[in-house]
């Protein structure tokens, strides 16, 4: 005697596949695109602390003390950074340091489309663009002497 059951659940499992397929893609999707940005961040701010840093070495009795100190700071955040790819673009122009009233600040600004250009957006209904990012991504240090 044939029962009827599995004629009706014919194709059920290929849909319920499809629908939790997408979900989990897009959580998936979603791990992946955040982590870089992620990354960058924390680099970013061991970068500009490191600059810092490096920075407080320097004799302040030195003559042309405060360019040096600047170029230091901007020196030691470029080589915390030489391990980010090529191809996501970074340029020694987005660091930035200053010495005023002795205060030195590194500042290190990032734009987002450098990344968006490697790792392209998903856009999902309800949710918007994955990963929804700030125009800039930005760290600062700065130590008062």
């Amino acid at each position: 005697m044939k029962s009827g059951f599995p004629r009706k659940q014919k194709g059920a499992a290929a849909i319920e596949f499809a629908l939790v397929f997408v979900i989990f893609f897009a959580v998936f999707y979603g791990m992946l695109s955040y982590s870089l940005p992620l990354l960058l961040m924390q680099s970013f701010h061991q970068a500009a602390a490191e600059g810092v840093r490096r920075s407080v070495s320097l004799d302040p009795s030195t003559a042309g003390y405060s360019a040096l100190v600047v170029q230091r700071a901007k020196d030691a955040a470029q080589a915390q950074l030489n391990w980010i790819p090529g191809s996501l673009k970074f340029l020694p122009g987005y660091i930035t340091a200053t010495y005023t009233n002795n205060l030195l600040t590194v500042k290190i600004t990032y734009p987002s489309a450098n990344i968006k250009a490697v790792l392209p957006a998903l856009v999902l209904p309800g949710v918007g663009s994955v990963p929804n990012l700030p125009a800039n991504l930005t760290a600062t240090s700065s130590l008062q002497f």
